[in-house]
């Protein structure tokens, strides 16, 4: 497995670092990389990012908004936190498997008598309490998996630059941001520091003492930069449009995440739909918005849309029949 260390806290950059390893370079290799970024939130790329960020306190603070390419909920990155990416090839997996890259992060904890656990979709978890979220990209036989690592964050920005919906909190006992989330640090001998943690980590997953990052040729960064230029400095890409539809649907579903729905319908027909939300899935929602415009809202007509389609494969953990639950539900 290659060693990629990022060579800036660029947000921007060090996204289209990411999708430039796993488009560009050697199909046949597997990479590992680890890499910070200065205050950022990183949205899914399924996100409504007027919704999902309070924008005020992202402004005061100075604190950058960006999308990324996989699904799932917004992280909040600071130069607390490390961000860590397997890109590896998927061989015959036609679906996504979290757990499995999450899996040496809590060994390696566990072994520093830390009681890492992978819990839920996507998180890694001490007390209950998540240090650690994670989301995957599956396209043309290769998985980038990456999560972040918030070893010593400030957890009172992201209970205030991250607008979470209240029902991510039912049925739970924690009211807030900040009382469900935490730090790798407190649970480490004083003293313990992010470099010593990195160092261990890379020993963990590239299984040597002898660690020798990839470098970059001035071609490699140049390309690099154009990526960055063409999608992640864009506002189309991370802001995208403010949704304005005349329905709006939303749900969370068990092992899914959740979903809403923002349709125009005319006579009974849907016209155009779109979908947000911390859901992941291997194939574009777009192209399911494509099959679903013409569609008569009546679950016959919808299924008939949908006959060539796999649900699950745009919202991993759900399936058709509450899928069209979700279409028709009163609003």
């Amino acid at each position: 497995m290659l060693y990629i260390e990022s060579p800036s806290t660029n947000p921007a950059f060090n996204l289209a670092l990411e999708q430039y390893i796993f488009e560009h370079m050697d199909k046949n290799q597997e990479y590992f990389m680890l890499w910070q970024n200065n205050n950022t939130v990183v949205i899914g790329k399924n996100q409504n990012a007027f919704s999902e960020v309070n924008h005020k306190t992202a402004a005061e603070k100075h604190i950058s908004v960006i999308r990324r390419l996989s699904g799932g909920g917004a992280v909040y990155h600071d130069l607390g936190n490390l961000n860590f990416t397997f890109i590896v090839n998927a061989k015959n997996a036609t679906d996504l498997d979290i757990r499995l890259f999450c899996q040496p992060i809590a060994e390696l904890l566990q072994s520093l008598n830390v009681p890492a656990e992978i819990n839920g979709r996507n998180d890694i978890t001490i007390d209950g309490k998540k240090f650690s979220g994670n989301s995957q990209y599956l396209k043309q036989g290769r998985i980038m998996h990456h999560g972040t690592l918030m070893f010593n964050s400030d957890l009172s920005i992201i209970s205030n630059v991250l607008n979470v919906s209240a029902d991510k909190f039912q049925s739970k006992a924690a009211k807030s941001v900040k009382s469900r989330v935490t730090n790798i640090a407190p649970y480490l001998p004083d003293g313990f520091t992010l470099e010593a943690f990195k160092f261990l980590l890379l020993k963990h997953i590239l299984k040597t003492d002898v660690i020798e990052p990839y470098k970059f040729s001035d071609k490699d960064l140049e390309r690099i930069e154009q990526i960055k230029k063409d999608r992640y400095d864009k506002w189309d890409w991370n802001y995208g449009y403010s949704p304005s539809y005349h329905v709006e649907k939303s749900r969370r579903f068990e092992g899914c995440g959740k979903i809403s729905i923002f349709m125009n319908t005319k006579d009974g027909f849907i016209s155009d739909i779109k979908f947000f939300g911390d859901f992941f899935g291997i194939r574009d929602t777009h192209l399911l918005e494509n099959y679903l415009a013409g569609a008569k809202l009546e679950r016959d007509d919808l299924k008939k849309h949908l006959s060539t389609q796999k649900i699950e494969q745009y919202f991993h953990g759900l399936n058709l029949e509450d899928f069209l639950d979700l279409l028709l539900q009163s609003e």
